[in-house]
């Protein structure tokens, strides 16, 4: 039995990736440390699914690049003395790093004196989130630094893992060697969507009613507002339909306010966060998925998390025409619509509530879509590449999904 440590600056609980791969090793029959955040009210050291958690109490209070910064620092020096302690302990094969930052793949370095293996999982590509989270210049220095940071970081760990094709593309051309290099898609974990058991959910009562629906983190970037600005676009044509809106964030009160102003409140609903157990359920309600991401230099890199749940669940899906998405996913397969564009989108709502016959056609060509990448492939290749790292077969080498599909309009 050999050991892996996963290292992330998010609560564990509550990250879907991590989580994933780590419940992955421990079915492999790994044993598996994390090393993560303390929740408000979680305990420090716990167990979870066989995997072993080990927290630091360091609250999420991000907004600032101050904030940011000492939050990078602060978990950094707890992974630098906390990973060889551990190291001691466990022996660990392999320490998978997860960003941001990109540099924190250093903290474990002296475990890696100590004979570990380093990983380096890039959940986001930290330059362009920056740009977009502050409307940085690509030219500014602050840009170039982390340009710097984030090639001397690739450089420096022993094998790298990225969340796409398109991301690997871009890095590529930014210094990665393919070599060193495997894509490992956000895909879902089918099992809980297809084998839910009993629910609290209610059940519809109206089949008459068209459901949309989004579900996930309510944010700005995530664009809520657009749909709600399309939805009052069309509504008189839509008669019976309804927009749910399941999850929490900054931009409730924002939202609550333009559903108000729009003459919506009888037919958008915020239903309020939901338990990720009841989520199958809920999706099973819908007629249709909305994932209304704007775009810009980061987010048309984005591959929603929640588009794979919805195409497991056999839901049309309208969604942002975004580079990832298209990269993936033809016109045949998912309804398209330009980001930032309510009219394009209320469109594709019109669209989807009059032909019931294009919405099961779209869902079943992104099922057929979406098996290249599915959790299953997405997770034997991390097996595999641990097992390479441990030495088990022969020495990593690029893995990449299978090509792009082929029928979509280039880029």
């Amino acid at each position: 039995m050999k050991s892996v440590c996963l290292i992330v600056q998010q609560i564990y609980d509550i990250d879907p990736r991590v989580r994933r791969k780590a419940e992955a090793l421990v079915a492999a029959g790994h044993t598996v440390d994390v090393l993560a955040l303390r929740s408000a009210d979680g305990k420090k050291n716990y167990s979870l699914s066989g995997v072993n958690v080990r927290t630091i109490a360091l609250g999420k209070k991000r907004g600032s690049l101050a904030r940011y910064f000492f939050e990078y620092i602060a978990f950094f020096l707890w992974i630098l003395f906390r990973a060889p302690l551990q190291m001691q302990r466990r022996g660990y094969e392999v320490i998978d790093v997860n960003t941001l930052p990109d540099f924190l793949i250093f903290a474990p370095v002296i475990a890696r004196w100590m004979g570990a293996k380093l990983i380096l999982d890039m959940h986001e590509i930290t330059p362009e989130f920056y740009m977009s989270k502050y409307r940085m210049a690509e030219s500014s220095w602050a840009v170039r630094v982390l340009k710097i940071l984030e090639k001397i970081s690739i450089d420096f760990a022993d094998h790298v893992i990225t969340v796409n094709e398109p991301i690997e593309d871009l890095l590529t051309r930014r210094g990665l060697p393919r070599s060193k290099s495997t894509v490992m898609m956000n895909a879902v974990d089918e099992d809980p969507f297809l084998n839910s058991g009993p629910s609290l959910v209610p059940e519809r009562c109206d089949r008459e009613k068209f459901v949309m629906m989004y579900h996930g983190t309510i944010n700005r970037i995530y664009g809520i507002d657009i749909a709600i600005e399309a939805f009052a676009l069309v509504k008189e044509e839509m008669p019976g339909a309804e927009l749910w809106i399941l999850g929490s964030g900054s931009e409730e009160a924002a939202l609550a306010g333009l559903i108000q102003e729009r003459g919506l409140g009888s037919k958008v609903k915020l239903l309020g966060r939901v338990p990720l157990a009841e989520i199958p359920k809920w999706l099973s309600q819908c007629d249709v998925g909305v994932l209304p991401t704007r775009r810009d230099i980061f987010l048309d890199f984005a591959f929603p998390n929640k588009l794979p749940e919805y195409i497991v669940m056999g839901k049309a899906v309208i969604v942002s025409r975004l580079k990832a998405i298209r990269h993936y996913f033809g016109e045949s397969a998912l309804a398209y619509f330009e980001p930032n564009n309510p009219s394009d989108l209320s469109q594709q709502m019109v669209r989807m509530y009059r032909d019931p016959q294009l919405r099961t056609r779209l869902a079943i060509r992104a099922k057929e879509e979406y098996t290249p990448i599915r959790w299953s492939l997405m997770k034997q290749r991390y097996l595999t590449l641990i097992d390479e790292m441990m030495g088990i077969a022969g020495p990593p080498t690029a893995k990449t999904s299978p090509p792009a599909n082929t029928t979509m309009i280039a880029q």
